[in-house]
């Protein structure tokens, strides 16, 4: 099954780069580069506009903006693709490239699809209402004359999700069919087997336990190798921040906890609704908080992920803006080495942190798993006091 969804995700991202690669020019500006537009200036100078552009580069995008340049004529170029945007109105569905934004003699960022006007503030995508051509905001900043649609669109992170799958897919099945036909694996293979049986001897074996956790170890290969690879991509100029997305997160803990919750043997149940050799009331008092540890453990493994791997972006976005900050202090030239010192001191622990951030997903993930499979003792299988003592006994006397 597990392949069989690899290759679904395979054929996934061929048909969105079937679409095409382009490079967008100023009247089809990216997310990127429509938040850089904003400002009289493109170019970044004060603290705020450092903050808010940290702020927009830890958000999903619409499209992959790879870098900017300035051609002869003095005007901005922008080199990227689009990517497929997919989004359910109140017509229906509604399928575009995202180069169909376009900015009208206003500013605004729209495109119109049949009876339908879209447009795009901060990288979220608006339905206006009929003849309306910007969205208006009220005291409390909520839009008046527009509504969020439904977006199935393939943003920045879910290109990264479907590469890294691609990636997977052919690094897996290779080294599948090298244990095929050899014993040992070559190239990149001897590269893969070290990770994979590391995280069989030290993270299933020792939490779930030797009889069963052949079962998951599917699952917990996936997360590994998904949240090590998403992390590192990140560190890359390609700009991706996919574990650093919250639904990401999200829907890597909710699969920790259906996993433990349809796992979880007759002994992990009546040790959450009733405790065995503890008196009644105190049962009682225990149910509840028992009842909200099954929730608490996959919000820590959501929240751990993402806080660590957004704040490495934002430490190392502002140890970059460090050139600008500190420019009137130190000059050009001793703020732009002081920057790419404490960046690249910060970038070597973030590769430690992708594959930490991994293991501790990963480790808890199983330890969990464990708690939900494990067999008890039982008071009818367990030694009385006395027997204890008689064993001791035996030993030393």
């Amino acid at each position: 099954m597990f392949r069989g969804y690899l290759k679904t995700v395979f054929v996934a991202l061929l048909i969105s780069f079937s679409i095409g690669m382009q490079a967008q020019e100023d009247d089809h500006l990216s997310d990127h580069d429509q938040h850089i537009t904003d400002a009289e200036d493109e170019r970044v100078n004060t603290d705020d506009e450092i903050k808010s552009y940290i702020e927009h580069h830890l958000k999903d995008v619409h499209d992959f903006h790879l870098f900017s340049y300035t051609t002869d004529s003095g005007e901005r170029a922008h080199v990227g693709f689009p990517l497929p945007v997919i989004v359910w109105t109140n017509s229906g569905l509604k399928a575009f490239m995202s180069s169909e934004f376009h900015h009208d003699d206003d500013g605004n960022v729209l495109v119109q699809k049949g009876d339908v006007t879209l447009t795009k503030y901060h990288s979220k995508i608006y339905e206006l209402e009929e003849g309306a051509t910007a969205i208006t905001f009220d005291d409390e900043h909520h839009p008046t004359n527009a509504h969020k649609v439904l977006d199935f669109s393939i943003t920045k992170s879910v290109f990264g999700l479907l590469l890294i799958g691609t990636l997977m897919l052919f690094m897996f099945v290779g080294l599948a069919k090298q244990y095929k036909n050899r014993a040992i694996p070559k190239g990149f293979g001897r590269v893969l087997e070290p990770l994979v049986l590391y995280v069989r001897d030290e993270i299933a074996r020792p939490n779930i336990g030797e009889e069963k956790h052949k079962k998951f170890m599917p699952y917990l290969l996936t997360v590994f190798f998904l949240i090590w690879i998403a992390n590192l991509l990140g560190l890359t100029p390609f700009g991706f921040n996919i574990t650093g997305q919250i639904a990401v997160t999200v829907c890597l803990a909710l699969f920790t906890f259906f996993i433990v919750q349809f796992n979880g043997n007759k002994d992990y149940w009546k040790h959450i609704f009733w405790m065995p050799d503890v008196p009644v009331l105190m049962k009682i008092v225990l149910i509840p908080i028992e009842l909200l540890g099954l929730f608490t453990k996959p919000f820590s493994l959501l929240i751990r992920l993402f806080a660590n791997i957004t704040a490495g972006h934002f430490v190392v976005m502002s140890l970059i803006a460090l050139m600008i900050t500190l420019k009137a202090q130190f000059g050009a030239v001793g703020s732009t080495g002081l920057s790419v010192f404490l960046t690249l001191f910060i970038s070597v622990i973030e590769v430690l942190v992708a594959f930490l951030q991994a293991f501790i997903f990963t480790m808890l993930s199983a330890l969990f798993i464990g708690m939900a499979v494990a067999e008890h003792d039982h008071p009818e299988h367990a030694h009385s006091e006395e027997d204890d003592i008689d064993e001791v006994r035996e030993r030393f006397v």
